[in-house]
């Protein structure tokens, strides 16, 4: 582990386009404590573009010294589980962020409720009869106005008399709504009357089934926002057209001071999707393990999978924080993951697809420990004793009877050293009725063992290794990426061999790994205990990533 004190801290960069925006506030006397909050829905598992999200809200808590509210955006009753909700605390502490409150839109429903009363007494919303397909078809386009609801004009008394029956439960679901009376002619579509208030007849996981009328999220996210304190509302750049809309709620409610809404650009990502209503169907058709399935960019899959935390929050520190969409390679990602992994995972040595050695001048039932370092990288975690007999086990790819040209590793002829041991030379090998090699017999030679005066004799090749007689089964999930490149629908792209299971063998004390531990597999990639001898692969040793 690392002899660096614990900071969950972003890391430092230079100053974004946000920071500008709070630093010229704060100049100017508009805010003086600086809040902001993350707000999920929880109809899903967060994802790492999630992550980015939590790491710039309490990012700017941290720098600022300020506060960053939890929120559960629970408006859809139809969507919501308190799984959800459990797992979002759950990923959001492992990132190693800690929320100052922790609330739930529906905490609001009342205050909401009020201010939408306020709204109609105002003349400034109207109970609407249309249904929802007539509304869309009578927003208008880009290029011509929209058309005004025929009950556009119904009196502040019929309109507060209709709105109290909708909440008590008299109309069906979709009979009526509550819209915003603002301008069917406005160029931006979103403020064309928008639907504020809806009818869903659905057991709430919060509040049970008190309401039966619920708040659209553009109505009540401002009222959330101002009633919590929020001085900055920092939210992903879809919703820089809602923002007329939200700075209309905020001005016609009665909460001050007023926050305000500054987007940034979501994150994409290569090799992957991010649409929790995707991700969803992946799980329910069972294509998945589950929402923590390795090869899902959900942040409980990439905790599954041993991703660092530290690496998660450097990787959205490096990508920054933009105006504009793009695509971020994967490849920095991982790059990341590999980078923290390098200086912090205890070396281990495993090999995935066994070929047995024997050393033919070595003692039948005699063996001895050698000592392979923990990490190169820090000395000072010392080594760890690994047994060495007769019959070990070396990777089959690291012998071959017919080598090609600068092939270094086992083959007839020639010599290698085994990691941490004695240089041996070949001597035969035997094959099944295939020609398939099944045992390699090798000598070792005099004075070579690792430590020893006579090690320093030259070879090529060092391959690792593993002691017959005292190894661990275990199983190696490798993944893949989940979907292949090309077009089309993302289903029709799943890539069919994106986990392999391999049945290796190990040095005798991964067999006691616990889960979540995490180690290099010598010449083999990182991998994280699961228990019970199970191993998932983080990411291999070859970095994909060019800056």
């Amino acid at each position: 582990m690392s002899d660096k004190p614990e900071n969950t801290a972003v890391p430092a960069a230079a100053s974004n386009f946000i920071e500008d925006i709070i630093n010229e506030d704060i100049a100017e006397g508009r805010c003086s404590e600086i809040v902001t909050r993350f707000p999920p829905e929880p109809n899903g598992y967060l994802h790492i573009g999630h992550a980015k999200a939590l790491c710039i809200n309490f990012g700017v808590k941290q720098k600022y010294g300020g506060k960053c509210n939890l929120r559960f955006d629970d408006t859809n009753p139809e969507k919501e589980d308190t799984e959800y909700m459990r797992s979002i605390e759950k990923d959001i502490r492992w990132l190693g962020f800690e929320w100052d409150g922790k609330f739930n839109a529906s905490d609001y429903f009342d205050a909401m409720y009020d201010c939408a009363v306020s709204l109609i007494k105002a003349g400034k919303a109207y109970v609407c009869d249309l249904s929802a397909e007539e509304i869309k078809r009578t927003r208008g386009t880009l290029t011509e106005p929209g058309i005004p609801s025929p009950y556009r004009e119904r009196s502040v008394e019929e309109n507060l008399d209709l709105f109290s029956r909708m909440r008590a439960g008299e109309f069906d679901e979709g009979a009526r709504v509550l819209r915003a009376k603002i301008d069917m002619a406005s160029p931006n579509i979103n403020m064309r009357d928008p639907v504020i208030y809806r009818i869903v007849k659905a057991e709430h996981p919060h509040t049970g089934d008190k309401w039966v009328i619920y708040p659209m999220y553009d109505f009540a996210h401002p009222i959330e926002d101002a009633i919590e304190g929020i001085t900055h509302s920092l939210c992903s750049l879809e919703f820089e057209n809602h923002r007329p809309l939200y700075d209309w709620v905020t001005e016609n409610c009665p909460y001050r001071p007023r926050p305000r809404q500054i987007e940034f650009a979501r994150l994409n990502l290569t090799h992957t999707v991010m649409s929790k209503r995707f991700l969803k169907r992946l799980v329910d058709e069972g294509v998945v393990w589950g929402w923590d399935d390795p090869r899902l960019p959900t942040l409980s899959g990439m905790r599954e999978r041993g991703y660092p935390p530290e690496a998660i929050r450097d990787f959205c520190s490096r990508i920054g924080v933009a105006k504009a969409d793009s695509v971020v390679d994967i490849a920095l990602l991982e790059h990341c993951v590999r980078e923290y992994l390098n200086e912090n995972a205890v070396r281990a040595m495993v090999v995935t697809r066994p070929l047995k050695v024997v050393v033919d001048n070595y003692p039948e039932g005699a063996s001895e420990t050698v000592s392979v370092e923990n990490n190169p990288r820090r000395p000072e975690e010392g080594t760890h004793e690994a047994t060495f007999s007769r019959e070990i086990y070396i990777e089959r790819d690291d012998f071959s009877a017919d080598p090609p040209p600068k092939y270094f590793r086992l083959k007839p002829g020639g010599t290698v050293r085994l990691k941490g041991a004695y240089i041996v030379e070949y001597k035969s090998h035997e094959c099944d009725e295939s020609g398939e090699p099944t045992v390699v017999h090798v000598e070792l030679i005099e004075g070579t063992r690792s430590g020893e005066p006579g090690s320093a004799m030259k070879v090529k090749g060092t391959v690792h290794w593993v002691n017959a007689a005292d190894s661990a089964d275990v199983t190696l999930n490798m993944f893949d990426y989940l979907f292949e490149d090309g077009d089309g629908d993302y289903m029709d792209r799943v890539n069919p061999n994106s986990l392999t299971v391999l049945r290796g063998k190990a040095e005798k004390f991964l067999e006691g790994a616990e889960k979540g531990e995490r180690f290099q597999f010598l010449r083999e990639g990182y991998f994280v205990a699961r228990g019970g001898g199970e191993f998932n692969c983080i990411v291999g040793l070859k970095d994909g990533f060019r800056p």
